[in-house]
C-alpha cells in the first residue's frame, strides 16, 4: 500500500524528532519542491525518494537551496530524486504553464488568487499586468473572462520566452500581449487600463506611480504587499492613502504565510480620481 503522506513514508527512516521538522512542499507539474531545515539536509535524498513514493505522478524532486532573490526573483535548486531537470508543464484552472523553475518565479500557491481576479474582470476590460512572469495571471484572466486586451509585462527574458510559449499553448494570443521590459518604461506607452495587477510584493510600492499612470479614472488596482500580525493591512493602507489620497478599498486578503507572523497580502482598490502620475 502506498503511503498517504510524506511523514508516513518517512516513518522508520527518520527518528520522530526529525519527522516533526518535515514541512510543506510545493508541486509544480510533475516536479516536487522541498524546503528543508539545515539539520535535515543530510537526509535530502531519502526525503526526496519518499516524496516520489507518495505522489506517483512526480518525476523529479528538487531541493530549494537559496531564498528567492535578485531582480528576476529566482532561486537555487538541487535535484535530490528522480529525473535531473527543472522544466515542467503545470496545469491550473484549465490552463497550461510551461516553466523552468531555475530560471523563473512560479508559485502554485497563488492559484486561488489568479482565479479570484479573473472572475472580477468585466466584459471589454483592458488589463495591464506589470509583473507578468510566465503569464499565469494574464492567461487565467483570458481563459475565464471576456477582457478585450491583457498587456503582460516582464523584465526577465526567460520569463518572457515562457510567457510567449504559454500564450500559444493556451491559444489566447488574440488578447494577451507579452511585453519584454521594465514596466516603468513600457506601461506608459500602452492604452489606459481598467485594471492594473501588481503581483510582486517586494517591489509594488516602488511601482505604485507606474500603476496609477497606467490606470483609467475609476479603475481597479490589485496591490500586493507584505503585512505583519496583528494588523497586516493597515500599514499598506496608510502607504496607499499617503501616496494617492482617496481610494475605495474593495477587498483585503491574506494570501499565504511568508514568514512567522508575516503574510503575503493583496489589497484591491479603486481610484475615483487619478492624478497625473505619468
Amino acid at each position: 500500500m502506498n503511503p498517504k503522506s510524506l511523514r508516513e513514508a518517512l516513518r522508520g527512516l527518520l527518528p520522530p524528532e526529525e519527522l516533526t521538522k518535515v514541512r510543506a512542499f510545493d508541486i509544480v507539474g510533475d516536479i516536487g519542491i522541498l524546503r528543508l531545515p539545515e539539520e535535515l539536509l543530510e537526509k535530502k535524498h531519502t526525503i526526496g525518494e519518499a516524496l516520489l513514493r507518495v505522489h506517483r505522478n512526480l518525476r523529479t524532486v528538487l531541493l530549494q537551496t537559496s531564498p528567492v532573490s535578485g531582480e528576476y526573483r529566482t532561486r537555487e535548486l538541487e535535484v535530490v530524486a528522480g529525473e535531473p531537470r527543472t522544466e515542467t508543464v503545470h496545469r491550473e484552472g484549465g490552463c497550461l504553464f510551461k516553466v523552468d523553475l531555475s530560471k523563473v518565479y512560479f508559485s502554485p500557491r497563488l492559484s486561488f488568487d489568479r482565479m479570484r481576479i479573473a472572475r472580477q474582470v468585466r466584459e471589454g476590460e483592458v488589463v495591464t499586468n506589470l509583473f507578468a512572469g510566465v503569464g499565469c495571471y494574464s492567461i487565467v484572466i483570458a481563459k475565464h473572462s471576456r477582457a478585450s486586451k491583457i498587456y503582460s509585462i516582464d523584465l526577465n527574458p526567460d520569463a518572457y520566452q515562457y510567457m510567449c510559449e504559454n500564450v500559444r499553448l493556451n491559444r489566447v494570443g488574440d488578447r494577451v500581449v507579452p511585453i519584454l521590459g521594465d514596466a516603468r518604461e513600457k506601461a506608459p506607452t500602452l492604452e489606459k487600463a481598467d485594471r492594473v495587477l501588481m503581483p510582486l510584493p517586494e517591489r509594488a510600492r516602488e511601482f505604485l506611480d507606474t500603476a496609477l499612470a497606467a490606470l483609467k479614472p475609476g479603475g481597479v488596482v490589485h496591490f500586493y504587499d507584505f503585512g505583519n500580525e496583528p494588523d497586516p493591512f493597515s500599514p499598506s493602507l496608510r502607504f496607499l492613502r499617503g501616496k494617492i489620497g482617496e481610494i475605495q478599498l474593495l477587498q483585503a486578503r491574506k494570501l499565504r504565510s511568508y514568514a512567522p507572523k508575516c503574510y503575503h497580502i493583496v489589497l484591491d482598490f479603486s481610484v475615483p480620481k487619478v492624478r497625473n502620475f505619468g
